[in-house]
């Protein structure tokens, strides 16, 4: 009983059924005018040029969001488009909508009120009152068990109340909801949402990576070292190393909450000096080498490759610390090479090692180029070859 009981607690039972009414107030209107059968059909063929238009349905939409799916917070409000017909398949399926809407309504209008009006005609019937003549039925005298009929009419007009909600509901998710062009989109929008959040993910740990390593390896550094000079161009590395990586946190945290505006350009292979000069200070001897002019570089690949120069040296510090490394950054006619070598020693199989590398080669993969990693005569080698188109 409580579970039957439970929709007419809810306040989108009522504005279901005020959707409805809605939709007849205009025909119902006329018939003040001209009461006539056919005012009906007039009214339903008003209604074909009017579906045609796009803007309908937004209106539609926007009616059936808030009245047919509780204001908006349903989840089934989301399977309702709002934005204008865009096919003419869109605008039939409208036509459709508008017709079903109407004759849903008349239908429910009439039997909401009759049933009302009949309940109160059985409870007057059984004590001898006047009744009315009711267009469903006809009472026939006074007879004291009409009143053991309320509670049928009563029921009745419940299930007319609630179903009649449902229906329409059923029927706008069909025929208001996204056409497959809309889903398709609304997918793919879907798509570039998890693969930015991949590529910021994918960032951060990069960056804060990076600067964290910098930082613990330096604070060791200068631990051990006991030398005051050297612990000053130590905390002097965690500071600039730090600051960068609050740039590239509130750069990122900008994307996040302001994903519409531009935001500044993300760091690239013409900023590699910072990162070899960090690797520097950290205790590792870096010799670098560079062929070929870097900043014509296509924004993705210059971008991309400083990320993979960045994850490569803090590798490096991370689990091989301040020994040799050589980095080799070459640009051709076609092709970005990069190449980060440094000893193999025994902690290069080292806890997190693993996700480092593959977002080198994520990143490499999704350029449409290819990354090697692993041991090499003796070296660790990371070697990149992204294409410049």
């Amino acid at each position: 009983m409580v579970r039957l009981l439970r929709p007419f607690g809810r306040a989108v039972t009522y504005t279901r059924l005020l959707h409805l009414f809605v939709a007849i107030v205009w025909p119902s209107m006329w018939l003040f005018i001209e009461e006539a059968w056919w005012t009906w059909v007039v009214a339903a063929a008003a209604l074909a040029p009017v579906g045609l238009v796009p803007a309908m349905r937004t209106v539609e939409g926007l009616q059936a969001r808030l009245l047919l799916t509780g204001h908006g917070h349903d989840s089934l409000g989301t399977d309702i488009v709002v934005a204008p017909s865009s096919s003419w398949r869109d605008r039939g399926r409208l036509v459709v909508w508008l017709e079903a809407r109407l004759l849903i309504g008349c239908v429910t209008s009439l039997f909401t009120v009759q049933l009302l009006i009949a309940s109160v005609d059985l409870v007057s019937a059984a004590f001898g009152g006047e009744v009315e003549e009711g267009v469903l039925f006809l009472l026939d005298g006074h007879q004291w068990w009409h009143v053991l009929l309320v509670p049928l009419a009563l029921a009745t007009l419940a299930a007319t109340v609630v179903g009649s909600g449902r229906l329409i509901t059923a029927i706008a998710l069909r025929l208001l909801g996204p056409s497959p062009a809309e889903r398709l989109a609304a997918l793919e929008e879907r798509t570039d949402q998890l693969l930015e959040r991949t590529r910021i993910a994918r960032e951060l740990h990069d960056s804060i990576g990076h600067a964290l390593t910098v930082a613990v390896v330096q604070a060791g550094a200068a631990r051990a070292a006991g030398d005051p000079a050297f612990t000053d161009r130590a905390l002097d590395a965690i500071e600039e190393t730090g600051r960068a990586a609050l740039e590239d946190l509130e750069r990122v945290l900008g994307v996040l909450r302001e994903s519409e505006r531009p935001v500044s350009s993300r760091p690239t292979l013409t900023d590699a000096d910072r990162l070899l000069e960090s690797a520097r200070a950290s205790g590792a001897k870096v010799d670098a080498e560079l062929t070929g002019a870097v900043d014509t570089l296509p924004g993705p690949v210059s971008r991309e490759g400083y990320r993979i120069l960045q994850e490569s040296l803090t590798n490096v510090l991370r689990h091989a610390g301040a020994v040799p490394v050589r980095v080799r950054i070459a640009v051709t006619d076609g092709t970005l090479g990069l190449e980060v070598r440094n000893p193999l020693t025994a902690d290069i199989p080292g806890p997190g090692r693993g996700s480092g590398l593959r977002g080198i080669r994520e990143r490499a993969a999704l350029l449409g180029g290819n990354a090697r990693t692993g041991p090499d005569r003796g070296d660790w080698q990371v070697h990149v070859e992204l294409p410049l188109r």
